[in-house]
């Protein structure tokens, strides 16, 4: 009888084992993915306006950057504020803008399309200086 016993145990585990093992011939497994995942890319740009430049003038240059958001596809997200730190590092650089796309290549497409170009050329001499830093997040 304890024969018996121990053959039924053996028996179970095989089956258990076997099954187990048809399972995971059933499971469909993704290949790993070759290329690595594209980065979003975070696109700040800080203006220093010249002194001359009046609210008027700024409040516009502020608006018509926003709009690049409706005009140009690849910008995901865009977002803008005036300094306000208390610790005076800004170096005259009181407006910034946060642009973010899906990857360089939007960012890319972005930089020569028409709508930035002109945009560009629109603000003449309003601007004492600009600074724009580039990421990936």
């Amino acid at each position: 009888m304890r024969r018996w016993k121990v053959l039924a145990v053996v028996a179970l585990v095989a089956l258990s084992s076997a099954s187990l093992g048809m399972a995971s011939l059933g499971k469909r497994t993704s290949p790993k993915k070759s290329k690595a995942k594209a980065k979003r890319v975070l696109h700040v740009v800080a203006f220093k306006f010249k002194e001359e430049a009046t609210k008027e003038q700024i409040d516009k240059v502020c608006r018509d950057f926003r709009t690049l958001k409706k005009k140009i596809p690849e910008i995901l997200s865009y977002k803008a504020g005036v300094n306000n730190s208390p610790e005076k590092l800004n170096k005259g650089f009181k407006h910034c803008f946060i642009l973010s796309f899906k990857d360089v290549k939007a960012r890319d497409a972005y930089l020569i399309h028409p709508a930035h170009k002109e945009f560009g050329e629109s603000l003449g001499g309003l601007i004492a200086d600009v600074f724009v830093v580039d990421f990936e997040t």
